[in-house]
């Protein structure tokens, strides 16, 4: 692959069939392949956070006025716990003050947290209005702009209110990984890892061989790796656009993930490191169950290590377990896991006892403390 090759990954839903179009220096061309896609004219509103409008504002409004655009940009507060119906009714009183109708279009630059906002947003104005997403993280950009998912928190637990609205385009632009701190980087990047074992063994592969700060060095390489996450996930959504079933194998590593972000307020792990813990808790469990190999199991841990020490969990077992009965991917009070098979391959389960669930969040416990 070359670095500077422009790559189109198409993603066909039964809703809409849009591109990711992923390129290094891609945000500075923006202006002209939304052009392209919308035509001149359209009124464009871009919602960000401060510190990527700082960064890469500037660069993005000009490319757009260049095309012809009148773009007008409002700030969101930064932050998981700002994922709340309060901020979505913010925004769309500043929608409505700056004059934005049924012909808008909204633009999401930044990261998950602006995605999953912005597309719930676009969503519900006006019964439904245009959509871009231009991640500007790591796990937006491997995972939260791809697909329509969209939400935000209730006190009870993560994404619990929410729709599944497509956007028109994903613009992924791999350079602005560059100012990322470190430890965000790595914690988006364990979504990469997770695509490996749901359905791409040589990504995996690759992953596990790798230093994370090979991965953030060498612009092929995080090219290279975006765009296989992308296409995989691109893959399941275009059989399952609505978590009918397929697609839940991409909550592997959320299921408790999503539990232990919740339990501590979502201040004490990053998103991506949370899913890293769920990750080693779902190899577990899957060992335990027989589902896979030792091997396996062994194998998905020294993965996640390799990259460096993770935050400690110091939830308790009984807190855990609460949020993972209200999490959203539980019903009639049955919690599904997705474990792995082999690298490469998973499976949905619904039977697993309470006491492989504690065994589990008992190891990650202790592997934190290490």
């Amino acid at each position: 692959m070359m670095c500077g090759q422009m790559l189109r990954i198409p993603i066909k839903t039964a809703s809409r069939a849009y591109e990711a179009v992923i390129e290094p220096g891609i945000i500075s061309r923006s202006g002209d392949i939304l052009r392209e896609l919308l035509g001149k004219g359209r009124p464009l509103f871009v919602i960000s956070v401060s510190r990527v409008r700082r960064r890469w504002g500037k660069t993005f409004e000009q490319s757009l006025r260049a095309a012809g655009f009148k773009p007008w940009t409002i700030e969101m507060p930064d932050g998981e716990r700002f994922k709340r119906m309060a901020v979505v009714e913010s925004l769309a009183e500043k929608l409505l003050q700056l004059g934005a109708d049924r012909s808008a279009v909204i633009v999401a630059l930044g990261g998950g947290v602006v995605g999953d906002v912005t597309g719930f947003l676009a969503s519900v104005y006006m019964r439904g209005v245009g959509l871009v997403q231009v991640p500007t993280t790591v796990q937006a950009q491997l995972d939260a702009a791809i697909g329509g998912k969209t939400g935000v928190n209730l006190r009870a637990g993560k994404n619990l209110v929410g729709t599944f609205y497509q956007p028109q385009l994903v613009l992924i632009d791999p350079a602005t990984l560059a100012t990322l701190p470190a430890r965000e980087f790595r914690a988006g990047m364990y979504e990469a890892l997770k695509c490996g074992i749901i359905g791409d063994r040589e990504l995996f592969r690759r992953l596990e061989n790798t230093s994370i700060e090979q991965l953030r060095e060498d612009p092929e390489l995080l090219t290279s790796t975006i765009a296989q996450s992308v296409s995989l996930k691109a893959r399941v959504v275009a059989a399952d656009e609505k978590e009918g079933d397929l697609r839940r194998v991409l909550n592997l590593g959320h299921t408790l993930g999503h539990a232990l972000e919740a339990a501590t307020a979502y201040r004490h792990f990053l998103h991506g490191e949370a899913v890293a813990w769920g990750l080693q808790a779902a190899a577990r469990i899957a060992w335990e169950r027989r589902v896979c190999a030792s091997s396996v199991y062994e194998r998905i841990c020294q993965a996640v290590g390799s990259w460096g020490k993770l935050p400690v969990v110091n939830v308790e077992t009984r807190k855990a377990l609460a949020y993972l009965q209200s999490d959203k991917k539980t019903e009639s009070g049955v919690v599904h896991f997705i474990l792995p098979k082999q690298i490469g391959a998973v499976e949905i389960h619904k039977d697993v006892p309470r006491r492989v669930i504690v065994a589990a969040l008992d190891e990650i416990r202790r592997a934190s403390h290490a």
